[in-house]
């Protein structure tokens, strides 16, 4: 994001602070619970937004250096990509030409060959058959024929996007957008260092998993005695492009921007970005830490969901002076920092977040919320003028299935 773009922003969300207003979207809307608990839309769902849509499956610092690999089990078929010698990203099918086995189940690591474990067939990181086990007595095969089979993939802005679809169509510049496209590619998500990462599994639909992300209305309630130290939760800046849309969501450090320069001026030091990318994946950026989030429906459980996070460090990202030296923080003081001074977060206070916030409070008023959807007694949830991108979510899919509009709350 320029640098005018985001004094323009912090201006916003002061403006907002100062008048005690946010976001409007312009009426209230019902959402039907329908949503959270049916079987045939959650087919319907699979098909359209993951068996038949380009996913994001990390960012290019997952695969950090020739001969990298990483694996995924996410969409319902075994996945190795990888970074072959020169440089670039493949997805493939994890399973062996021969008898289909899969050819390693580490989740990462750095590998040239993969040998099968079944019948040590080898495969180079570009794919190529390279060899057979005892090939006189197997008999002859086209090796040109019979590497892994691969999937459309593309690396661009930092971004690893795969099809899971052989035939699929894959453009990132479409998926994004030009406006976004824009942003990604100033944040340079490329540059970023991966830290590791973790796995919520959790009894929610994967929508209401996806609705988490959509507010902060819940912060002064929900969040009272820890987020809500942190930062504004009724002063959120709202941006669309087209079914994707970006939250920022301002820390209780941007009152301290009041009194200096505007281009000293950084919005991931005076707030977190939430970038929605339509159909599953959330992209947090709290000053040098980027988290991503990837939320998968169950199978097999309407009611249940999965939530990849993967975390990454960003250097390049927030204040660039070097006399702004923020205080260390910790798993321990995160909730009790001092916010006349710059947050910075690193792994473990994003960890920390994540456990405390995220799991303990979000998640778990989720899957209450699952519960009453599951009652068949509450016919709807709804959805206020001030939680814009819960019904931008909720619209976009809806539109994407050809299902009916929400109906405004009167």
């Amino acid at each position: 994001m320029k640098q005018h773009q985001q004094i323009e922003l912090m201006k916003h969300m002061l403006t907002m602070i100062d008048s005690d207003s946010t976001e409007d979207a312009g009426q209230v809307v019902k959402n039907p619970t329908t949503s959270y608990v049916c079987t045939d839309l959650a087919r319907q769902e699979w098909e359209h937004f993951f068996e038949r849509h380009p996913q994001i499956i990390g960012l290019s610092a997952d695969l950090p250096e020739k001969g990298s690999f990483m694996t995924s089990n996410d969409l319902g078929i075994p996945v190795l990509a990888t970074r072959d010698s020169d440089g670039k990203f493949h997805a493939f099918v994890n399973a062996c030409r021969h008898r289909g086995a899969v050819l390693t189940e580490a989740e990462r690591g750095k590998q040239r060959r993969f040998a099968c474990p079944f019948h040590a067939w080898t495969y180079s990181s570009d794919g190529s058959l390279l060899g057979i086990r005892a090939p006189q007595k197997f008999g002859n095969i086209d090796r040109k024929c019979h590497g892994l089979v691969e999937l459309p993939s593309a690396e661009k802005y930092g971004l690893l996007v795969v099809h899971p679809q052989i035939d699929g169509n894959l453009d990132i510049d479409t998926l994004l957008g030009a406006e976004l496209a824009e942003q990604f590619e100033s944040w340079d998500f490329a540059a970023a260092r991966y830290l590791g990462n973790s796995t919520l599994d959790r009894k929610l639909n994967w929508k209401i998993a996806n609705d988490t992300f959509g507010e902060n209305y819940h912060f002064d309630t929900l969040h009272g005695t820890r987020l809500n130290n942190l930062f504004y939760g009724d002063a959120t800046a709202y941006d669309e492009y087209g079914r994707n849309h970006r939250m920022t969501l301002p820390s209780r450090y941007i009152d301290t921007l009041r009194d200096k320069p505007e281009p000293q001026w950084n919005v991931t030091d005076a707030g977190v970005l939430v970038y929605y990318v339509f159909p599953n994946t959330q992209i947090v950026l709290t000053n040098r830490i980027i988290s991503v989030f990837r939320i998968y429906p169950s199978r097999t459980e309407v009611g249940r969901s999965t939530t990849q996070i993967a975390y990454y460090e960003a250097q390049h990202i927030g204040s660039a002076f070097a006399d702004d030296i923020a205080p260390k923080l910790s798993g321990d003081n995160v909730y009790a920092a001092d916010v006349s001074q710059r947050l910075e977060f690193n792994l473990e206070t994003q960890r920390e977040l994540i456990r405390s916030t995220l799991d303990e409070e979000d998640y778990y008023m989720g899957a209450k919320s699952q519960e009453a959807a599951a009652s068949g007694k509450v016919d709807h949830f709804i959805f206020g003028r001030n939680e814009p991108a819960l019904q931008h979510f909720h619209r976009s899919y809806r539109e994407a299935l050809d299902l009916a509009p929400l109906n405004a709350h009167l």
